[in-house]
């Protein structure tokens, strides 16, 4: 692990809590959005030290580490590796994004209501950073009050079913991650991740721990059948939830598989694989066929975000190279074109007051800059050549195939109902009849401000990828180089089986 001179993840960390407790003072609605707005850009100016990191490496770096409750074991460590490196920029890039997709979207309790996006963005950031496992844990529980909020207060007419159902939802999954931390830091007597990684804990204690924080995070990503508080979220939140929502919070428990459930628990990964790559085929396949049959734009691109979260974690349980490079690129992918395609519907329901096709149709004859946008990122969502999602997509089928000729043939109907509903839905709004008469404006400046930055990304990793992967791909083999490792040796000296593990005969065995 490498140490930074600058604190640059608490800077990202603490910047927005500052910012927050400043617009306490702040009155005037506009003068409270253009503060915001230059906190989110000056949080992306303190991620700038982040342009040093070693593209070398597989470790650790900016490491930050001091102690906390010494007594109870507790530091301070923050840290990351080319994965989190990748959520992070997407997350600190996003909420200047979210504060100009919601200028005029929001007009009440404007104050509170960017409060909740700074403090969003600080609990997100400390996800991704945090080496700790409490300190995770604190985080983790930390960015569901400002989502919930979101979706409660600024929400549409069925908000407080939808934040209910989240927050239960979500709440339920963190408790069991909390037995799974408790029970790891039981048998390895320490709370840093680094160090638990380096340890090998017996196959009982993986089975259960791999059940606990597997349904923590297949809830969070979400995976079938553990999806359905997603729909009600995505179509009660506001613009900036869904796109927070989309391209963050969900990547959270993919995440998780890779960071926790793998370095951690890799005899159990190996033995439930099955199970999760049957799980990721049918959050694809469901997840495509549910969206083709939307009518409400916003639901239609909530259903789609199943289905790819189900490439995410087929990519994550093939534990092969191409696999779990595509997972990593979609996780990033996802974030940038879904968070496109919410802020585009946000817009139309700004000028239609209607999420639903039938009241959006026609829209190319009267907005061609809002129909370029919206095509582009709708090629992106169905994995068109050229596009950044096609570079993960095709990895993971890839991958899959490498696998079995099985698994990456079913996966293979998932990319198809993508491109089906996908271009029914750019049809309809682009040449359907129009069923109002008025003549929308098209995009104004502010709009192209917060579209563009989306659009140049979907291009530029989908023709030039290989500066994400090299930031990628030394920490995916670091990971990969010790899951086949652990997992060899547990092949010869103790091979899980579930009809012979200590779980089924009430030994534990040795660490």
């Amino acid at each position: 692990m490498t140490a930074s001179s600058f604190p640059v993840l608490s800077a990202l960390i603490f910047f927005p809590l500052a910012a927050s407790l400043a617009l306490l003072m702040v009155k005037g609605e506009e003068a409270i959005r253009r503060l915001t707005l230059a906190a989110g850009l000056a949080e992306i100016a303190l991620a700038l030290p982040l342009a040093g990191f070693d593209l070398a490496s597989g470790g650790f770096q900016f490491v930050e580490k001091a102690s906390w409750v010494p007594q109870w074991g507790l530091t301070y460590h923050l840290g990351i590796d080319g994965i989190s490196l990748l959520m992070i920029l997407l997350t600190v890039a996003l909420l200047p994004l979210c504060v100009l997709c919601s200028w005029h979207y929001i007009s009440r309790r404007i104050k509170e209501f960017h409060i909740v996006l700074l403090l969003m963005t600080s609990a997100c950031v400390g996800v991704f950073a945090s080496l700790d496992f409490v300190l995770f844990y604190l985080f983790w529980e930390a960015m569901l009050v400002p989502m919930y909020l979101l979706i409660a207060v600024w929400g549409g007419p069925n908000k407080r079913y939808a934040s209910i159902k989240f927050f239960l939802y979500t709440l339920a999954g963190s408790t069991l991650l909390l037995v799974a931390i408790i029970a790891f830091y039981a048998a390895g007597g320490t709370f840093s991740i680094p160090e638990l990684m380096t340890k090998t804990f017996s196959p009982r204690l993986q089975f259960w721990a791999f059940l606990a924080m597997a349904l923590a995070f297949a809830i969070k990503c979400p995976m079938f059948p553990f999806h359905t508080w997603l729909p009600a979220a995505h179509v009660e939140a506001p613009t900036a939830g869904s796109v927070l929502l989309a391209s963050v919070l969900l990547k959270m428990g993919t995440y998780g598989f890779l960071r926790f459930c793998m370095p951690l628990t890799p005899d159990a990964c190996v033995t439930f694989a099955p199970l999760m790559i049957a799980l990721s085929l049918a959050s694809i396949l469901y997840g495509g066929v549910i969206a083709l049959g939307q009518k409400d734009m916003k639901k239609l691109i909530a259903y789609s975000s199943v289905g790819h979260m189900g490439f995410v974690t087929l990519g994550i349980f093939l534990f092969s190279q191409r696999g779990v490079e595509g997972a990593v690129m979609q996780m990033l992918n996802h974030g940038i074109t879904t968070g496109g395609l919410f802020m585009l519907v946000g817009a139309a329901y700004e000028r239609s007051h209607s999420r639903e096709i039938s009241e959006n149709m026609g829209l190319g004859k009267y907005l061609p800059a809002y129909m370029f946008f919206f095509g582009l990122f709708s090629l992106s969502s169905l994995g068109f050549p050229g596009t950044n999602s096609f570079v993960g997509e095709a990895l993971v089928l890839v991958g899959a195939f490498q696998e079995s000729l099985l698994v990456g043939g079913l996966a293979i109907p998932g990319a198809m109902l993508a491109a089906a509903y996908m271009l029914r839905l750019l049809q309809k709004l682009a040449w359907g009849v129009p069923s109002k008469g008025a003549k929308f404006t098209d995009l104004c400046p502010r709009e192209w401000i917060y579209l563009a930055p989306l659009a140049v990304f979907v291009l530029y990793i989908g023709l030039a990828p290989t500066m994400t992967l090299k930031v990628m791909d030394p920490s995916i083999d670091k990971l990969l180089t010790d899951f086949s490792a652990r997992t060899e040796d547990a092949a010869t000296a103790r091979p899980i089986n579930l009809a012979h593990t200590p779980l089924m005969n009430g030994k534990e065995a040795n660490q």
